[in-house]
């Protein structure tokens, strides 16, 4: 299964790197034919400087990457990303063909400004909580809680989060067992909601 994991300049590292540990770790792990395959995608393809000045080369860009079974939206500096049509178009055509749609942190807001959220539960990271729930009122915004699991569409919460709910995505996509060993593998106390 190749999980898509888009990044942009001043996106968040620990939002895409905690869920690219996951699924690579949990693919390490597995005794069977499920591949939990992380890629990291941008816009054209070229290296993404990320918050702090974290340089990312990523795997691909959106004119040729495989054909995505999860898309995951990471957050970070996120407000030039719901202004560009191409990047809100492609979030929208793949959350249509992926089996599943996530976001970490304010990835949430680019999900919602690409019409892929239109009125679920979400969540977001707390501080953003009011701004998500100012700029779209359809959503019901929780809070105080890791991730909000709506079917076809997963958001966390702020930064750590994502790695919380990518082990539970490792839950959903293939078992409990092989979360639960990839948490431990990784030394991570797996906050579950």
């Amino acid at each position: 299964m190749n999980i898509g994991i888009y990044i942009y300049k001043q996106a968040e590292v620990l939002d895409f790197s905690g869920p690219f540990e996951v699924f690579s770790t949990a693919t390490r792990l597995s005794s069977s034919d499920t591949q939990l395959s992380p890629i990291l995608i941008s816009e054209d393809g070229e290296p993404v400087t990320a918050r702090g000045g974290y340089t990312v080369v990523p795997n691909f860009g959106f004119h040729n990457h495989p054909s995505l079974d999860v898309l995951i939206v990471v957050g970070g500096v996120h407000v030039a990303e719901m202004d560009k049509p191409v990047v809100l178009n492609w979030i929208k055509a793949q959350a249509e063909n992926a089996s599943l749609t996530a976001s970490v942190c304010t990835g949430a807001f680019i999900l919602a400004a690409a019409g892929a959220l239109t009125h679920q539960k979400v969540t977001t990271h707390w501080e953003d909580i009011p701004d998500l729930r100012n700029q779209f009122p359809q959503l019901t915004v929780e809070e105080s809680v890791r991730w909000v699991d709506e079917g076809a569409i997963i958001t966390s919460a702020g930064i750590s989060a994502g790695i919380d709910m990518s082990l539970h995505i490792v839950s959903r996509l293939h078992s409990r067992e092989l979360a639960e060993k990839t948490a431990r593998q990784m030394d991570y106390d797996w906050q579950q909601r």
